[in-house]
């Protein structure tokens, strides 16, 4: 049993119409207010009214999208979430030439927002589930989204006395439990897509290694157009897409031993992380990180096929 609590929606949101779908009209409708007596407070079995938009889409015109908050999210969440970068350009993918609602085998029926995370003022992690059904089987297929958008990470490869050297962080990762070796690596701050700037402050921020933009190398532009020229460590339940950049320079021995254990990180925002410098040619087997791994195979497979700047491939 739940006692029914009083409940306001938000006002009608505004069309968004820099993107491929809209919103037509809102359903967020107050809750009936609970009747007291002296002695008791009336029980209601009766569901709390649920925060909910509709969206109609290009690709599925003939069928409006309802978008619904899970209890516990607030108003100022389920806004804060429809309105994202993050959740508007979900909505774009699954719309593209190889989307899933492209071919119109598949539609989109509802979209359940779970959880908003906040990073400042700018929404940080997004889950929601959607309801996709497969036209043909009239089954949903798997539709639970981790969304926290594009990132960054690069292999930074230094020569010195004639070994090259790869630079890692060391860093908490909750999820796992586990303290990580990985590349240095950020997700981007915006949605205006500097890849490349992003991933130089980064490696600032978490080697203290001052990089030129000029000097990176976009490992992930060698893939097939097809794939979009990034790469999904997770696309069974997370939105992430990585570039990955190379960077190759030569530094003297007592910067290697100078970088060996060096403490950074933005301390304020709870980065703790600490520098490795291990030989390129142990790196794939001292470190789990699908980032790596993934940027040793493409930087090796560049090299082989004769695709990398002269100046990166000694």
């Amino acid at each position: 049993m739940r006692v029914a609590v009083p409940r306001y929606g938000l006002p009608f949101l505004e069309p968004l119409n820099k993107f491929p779908f809209s919103f037509s009209s809102s359903t967020l409708s107050p809750n009936k207010t609970c009747t007291q007596t002296t002695f008791s407070a009336k029980m209601s079995t009766t569901p709390p009214s649920q925060l909910s938009h509709i969206i109609n889409l290009p690709a599925q015109l003939d069928q409006p999208v309802t978008i619904v908050a899970a209890p516990g999210v607030s108003d100022t969440q389920f806004r804060n979430a429809i309105e994202s970068s993050l959740f508007k350009q979900w909505l774009k993918n699954i719309q593209t030439e190889a989307g899933m609602l492209a071919n119109g085998a598949m539609s989109l029926r509802q979209v359940l927002i779970q959880g908003v995370d906040m990073f400042g003022k700018r929404l940080g992690f997004l889950k929601f589930k959607a309801d996709i059904i497969d036209k043909e089987t009239g089954q949903k297929v798997p539709g639970i989204v981790f969304a926290r958008g594009p990132a960054v990470a690069v292999l930074i490869l230094l020569d010195s006395e004639g070994e090259t050297y790869a630079v890692l962080t060391e860093q908490v990762r909750v999820p796992v439990g586990r303290l990580i070796l990985e590349l240095p690596a950020g997700m981007l701050d915006d949605d205006q897509g500097d890849f490349a700037g992003t991933a130089v402050r980064e490696v600032e921020e978490e080697t203290g290694i001052h990089l030129n933009v000029h000097d990176m190398v976009d490992l992930t532009a060698f893939l097939d157009t097809s794939t979009g020229g990034r790469v999904f460590p997770s696309p069974g339940g997370c939105d992430e897409e990585i570039s990955l950049f190379l960077y190759r320079g030569n530094v003297s021995k007592e910067k290697i031993q100078q970088l060996q254990g060096k403490e950074t990180g933005l301390r304020d925002h709870g980065e703790l992380i600490k520098v490795h410098v291990v030989p390129y040619d142990k790196l794939w087997r001292a470190t789990a990180d699908a980032k790596a791994l993934t940027a040793i195979a493409l930087y090796e497979m560049a090299k082989r096929d004769g695709l990398l700047p002269c100046s990166t491939t000694s």
